[in-house]
């Protein structure tokens, strides 16, 4: 069912870059607004989005198992966003971004390969170098790298392996459904997030200084799903999360570019590894 092609890494590629960016977005509006409130506003903006394209789409709507599977994901996409970017919050990134980008990795990789999945030997190979490569990309060895307390490291953990389990959902739906699995993703997560808000007396108005991160978000966060789906629909689970690991690389760019942060040698060192780990998957 599934081959590899260069179209997919590019997909991969760029789903990781979106998502990299989704996640500045959401950092940085988490400095003065709840990380809850971001993530129900943003997801609110990205539904609104998502449904002009799949009703333009013409696509047909999937079966009921592609809802519920893709449902489920959403609530806990929701859950893992919100224990993210309050991990993130916490002041203990350099631990956060690590792990959880590593565990999101692990789990679709793991699920791969015991499904059958066989990339060739150079890409097996590829891929503890990529996990190595977006350890450093995120800084673990700079000299902000504090020990966090295991609450942190629990929420980072558990975030990540929720987004991992997302991912192995997004490549488990139809191939002929289009974007419909996203779309059904926000149809739960959005009033999900809403009764979450209503319960802990979260006002969506106070993501109004904020807003255009808010939205950016949301709205990246949902279009960097979709690219996923895309590539890991035809493309090699393990491959496809492996390259999409990348995405702290987007996020480390913005924060040199926007808000002046200076890379510390061994981000300089992961940026080369990924590159290697790149070629190493894709010339395979």
């Amino acid at each position: 069912r599934r081959n590899f092609s260069y179209m997919d890494i590019i997909l991969a590629l760029c789903a990781a870059g979106v998502y990299g960016v989704a996640d500045y977005c959401g950092g940085r509006a988490s400095r003065s607004v709840s990380a809850m409130t971001v993530t129900f506003v943003g997801q609110s903006f990205g539904f609104a989005v998502l449904l002009v394209l799949v009703l333009a789409s013409g696509v047909p709507t999937p079966p009921a198992s592609d809802w519920f599977w893709a449902g489920l994901g959403g609530i806990a996409g929701s859950t893992g966003l919100i224990a993210f970017y309050k991990a993130m919050g916490s002041g203990f990134m350099a631990v956060v971004a690590p792990v959880s980008a590593l565990t999101a990795t692990a789990v679709p990789v793991i699920v791969g390969l015991s499904l059958g999945e066989r990339p060739s030997v150079l890409s097996l190979c590829g891929i503890p170098v990529a996990l190595v490569a977006i350890a450093l990309i995120s800084d673990i060895l700079g000299p902000n790298h504090r020990r966090a307390p295991r609450k942190i490291f629990v929420m980072a953990f558990g975030a990540g392996s929720v987004f991992g389990s997302l991912f192995v959902i997004l490549g488990h739906t139809s191939d002929n459904s289009g974007l419909w699995p996203v779309l059904a993703m926000r149809v739960t997560s959005v009033p999900f997030m809403f009764m979450v808000m209503y319960f802990t007396k979260n006002k969506p108005s106070t993501a109004r200084p904020q807003l255009k991160f808010v939205a950016g978000s949301g709205i990246l966060d949902t279009a960097a799903n979709a690219l996923y789906l895309l590539a890991v629909r035809h493309g090699l689970m393990s491959i496809v999360a492996t390259i999409n690991s990348f995405y702290p690389a987007s996020t480390l760019m913005l924060a040199v570019g926007l808000d002046k942060e200076k890379i510390h040698r061994p981000q300089a060192i992961g940026l080369v590894l990924a590159g290697v780990a790149l070629i190493m998957i894709t010339v395979s």
